[in-house]
């Protein structure tokens, strides 16, 4: 394996995990616009993965296979457990930006480069909307129009029920 696939292979890795904690931790998310948030980073994650996978896949490598779901620890009767879910997402955003931006910066090839910057932006966009949610502002995903009433309820916390 030449030294970038070997950083790609790395970066998916890395990639999959945050992928795997945010599908941990929505599950704690009760409140339906921050679900929702999550649902969109999420989907973003699992097209930052498609891109790099591709990448891998061009430089005739095998992306590695997913680990397990971590497990998130928080007391369930917790009413701001939220909170630590999201206060953790923050941290790890910007540790993974710390991580990273020295080692894509030093990339020889502009392509993957390039595209490596772009997943680097939207982890920081997805830290910023973590960093608003701790400050009361739910609507990350859009304003609701004004005829729209208070959400009621919240999201389960199992996608299905059987």
């Amino acid at each position: 394996m030449n030294d970038l696939a070997g950083l790609l292979q790395d970066f998916h890795r890395d990639k999959l995990a945050e992928l795997l904690r945010h599908q941990a931790g929505a599950r704690h998310i009760r409140q339906y616009d921050l679900n929702n948030a999550y649902q969109y980073f999420l989907n973003r994650d699992d097209v930052h993965l498609s891109w790099v996978g591709a990448a891998i896949a061009d430089l005739g490598e095998l992306v590695q296979p997913p680990g397990a779901e971590p497990e998130i620890a928080v007391l369930e009767k917790d009413p701001d457990k939220w909170r630590h879910v999201v206060e953790a997402d923050a941290r790890a955003a910007q540790v993974f930006v710390d991580r990273w931006r020295p080692r894509i910066e030093a990339m020889t090839n502009a392509r993957h480069r390039g595209m490596l910057r772009v997943v680097l932006g939207e982890v920081l966009e997805q830290k910023r909307s973590f960093e608003q949610a701790l400050a009361g502002e739910l609507d990350l995903l859009g304003r609701r129009t004004a005829d729209v009433g208070a959400r009621v309820g919240g999201v389960l916390p199992t996608r299905w029920i059987e």
